[in-house]
Parts: C-alpha cells; structure tokens; sequence
C-alpha cells in the first residue's frame, strides 16, 4: 500500500469484471492490467512496486506496459496539491479504469476532480444519537410561590414595593432630593462651521464674523461630503492669499465655488474576500513523468514519447523497405563484380 492519499484511485461508471476484460491486449499487457485491477484503492503503482509483485516480468517490461495501458484508456497518472499555505505537498496518484475510455472523457473527468477539489469537502452530517440516549426534556415550569408543597422554589423571587393603602397617592417627590430631569444636549457647530472660524485665527486676513460662518457653512460641508479633510479645506481656501483682502466672505464663497473637488466613488472599506483557489490537477505523462494539462497529453504521453512510440505510418514503411532492397540490390551487384 502507498502512503495514505497517494497510489490507485478506481475511476467511476466501469463495467463489472469478467473474465474476457482485456482479451485484446497482448498477453504482458493483459497479465499487468489483471493485477492491477484487483490491486484495492490506494495500493503502491510505482513501475518499482508493481515489479517487486510481478516475478514474471521486469521494472522495463512493466514500464512499457503500463504505456500502452495508457494509450489503451484504462490508466492516466496524476499529480494533484493538498493542504493549504505552508504545509501544501503534492500528491502522486494513478486512476484506474476497468473500461477503456478516450482522451475526451478522461480529460472530463480530470476536469471533474480539479472542480470537487476547489470546492472543498463537503460538511459532515450530523450523526443522530443512537437509540439508548434519552432525549433532551424541557425544563421544568416554574411553580407557583403560593402552591408549594414541602419544598423552597429557585426561581429568583420580583422585587416588589411595599403595601400601600387604596386611597393613598404617591407622595410628590422633594425638590431637594429628587434628581434634575436630564435635558437634551444642544447641538454644537459643524466640522464645516468649526473649520470656517479658525480660517481668521490662523490669518486675519480671512476673519469671518458668525453669520459669514452660517453663510458659508453649507459649501464647506459639501467639500467634506466629497472626502476631503478639513486640512485639505484650509490649504485649498488659504493658499495664494493677495496682500489685503477687502471682503473675505466674497473670496471664500468665489473660492468654494471654483474649487469644489470631484466627487469620487465611496470606496469599499472591506477587504474582498479572497477568491478560492482552484487546484488544477496535472496529468503526468506516463512514460517520462512530465506534467501537463490532460488536453496536452493525449493517450497519456507528452509529444516526444508519443513520436517515439508511434508506429510508423504506411508511407514511412515503404520508403524504408524500398531503401532496403536497393541496398540489398547493390550489395549483389558488388558480390557479381568480385566473381
């Protein structure tokens, strides 16, 4: 067995087992597909493992087997991540499919596993309570104080005034000890109007007098309204400020005006969420192992190894066996010439 979440995973929807399920390989290919089929899920599926358990055929032997599994559609290797941040590794496993698929439909499946690992394991159920645990009963309602019978009630008794007669009324509460009745606070000035009052503290040439103030108020605030800051306020109304300035209200209400800021969007004070991450899992070619996306290795082979182990076509055939006989043609010629 390999280590846990590592080695053979059984791929969906396969037909049950007979005794004729790889009759079309070849009799290696065929003897190596039986053992694996009947390897339980998570066994070890190195090409080393599996020839420690097969006495009849080597490590190479079972290499080249296990290829043309590949290029049959019952087996594709895998590297897939698990974990999170610092403690991700990478996994190495091998689906196993009884029935021969195509390279679309693996390509579809792999694409279904990436997706139910980005999604994540799915909650566990709760587990009902087994039969023998009584269930939970409500509290007992609180008796009432004046029928008790031989035993003291917990509940915390109300706190009630004393006794007093019908006809009587309340007594008036004294002046001298009753409290004062709390008044509402009056509202103080604006950050708008506080900022427009020390423009003539901080330069005499922009004193403003109450009602200036009042006046002038509502523009302020708007420049607030917008996300400036009341520094940004006093710097925009306050710089380049001629030598005598004959009506400060006039100049800070042109000022106001002229200056307005823009009005920018309201901008999103909550982190976004961070989007999931999708662990894309990453077929391996099953030759040389190299890493590639399922579309980009057909049968289960990168380009080079495919182009090394694809037959040659028929017009590659024939130009080889007819470069063959003329050099078996030449060769006689120059056996008649030694004679």
């Amino acid at each position: 067995m390999a280590n846990p979440g590592y080695g053979k995973r059984s791929a969906p929807e396969q037909r049950p087992g007979t005794p004729r399920d790889f009759a079309l390989l070849p009799m290696r290919e065929r003897y190596v597909a039986g053992f694996i089929d009947h390897l339980p899920e998570g066994a070890a599926m190195s090409v080393k493992q599996l020839a420690k358990q097969l006495p009849l055929y080597g490590q190479q032997a079972v290499s080249t087997a296990l290829m043309a599994l590949s290029v049959a559609g019952h087996l594709r290797r895998v590297r897939c991540p698990v974990g999170a941040g610092d403690e991700m590794r990478w996994v190495f496993r091998t689906f196993w499919s009884r029935t021969a698929r195509d390279n679309e439909w693996w390509t579809t499946y792999l694409a279904t596993e990436t997706a139910t690992q980005a999604a994540g394991p799915e909650p566990e159920a709760t587990t009902p309570p087994p039969p023998w645990v009584p269930e939970e009963e409500p509290p007992p309602a609180p008796e009432d104080p004046g029928q008790e019978q031989g035993h003291e009630s917990t509940a915390v008794p109300q706190q009630r005034t004393p006794d007093q007669a019908p006809d009587a009324e309340p007594a008036p509460p004294d002046p001298d000890t009753a409290p004062a009745t709390p008044q509402a606070p009056e509202a103080g000035p604006s950050t708008a109007y506080l900022a427009l009052a020390r423009l003539g503290r901080n330069d005499h040439r922009l004193a403003l007098s109450a009602d200036d103030c009042a006046a002038l108020e509502a523009q302020a605030a708007e420049w607030l309204a917008r996300g400036v800051s009341v520094d940004y306020l006093t710097s925009a109304l306050t710089a380049g400020l001629p030598a005598k300035v004959d009506s400060p209200v006039g100049l800070l209400r042109r000022r106001l005006t002229d200056k307005m800021p823009p009005r920018l969007p309201a901008e999103d004070t909550e982190p976004d969420s961070p989007a999931p991450t999708v662990r894309r899992i990453l077929m391996e070619c099953t030759e040389c192992g190299r890493p590639g996306r399922p579309e980009a290795l057909p049968d289960g082979l990168c380009r080079p190894c495919r182009a090394t182990h694809q037959p040659p076509t028929t017009e590659a055939a024939e130009a080889a066996e007819a470069a063959d006989v003329k050099a078996r043609m030449a060769d006689l010629r120059g056996l008649l010439r030694d004679v």
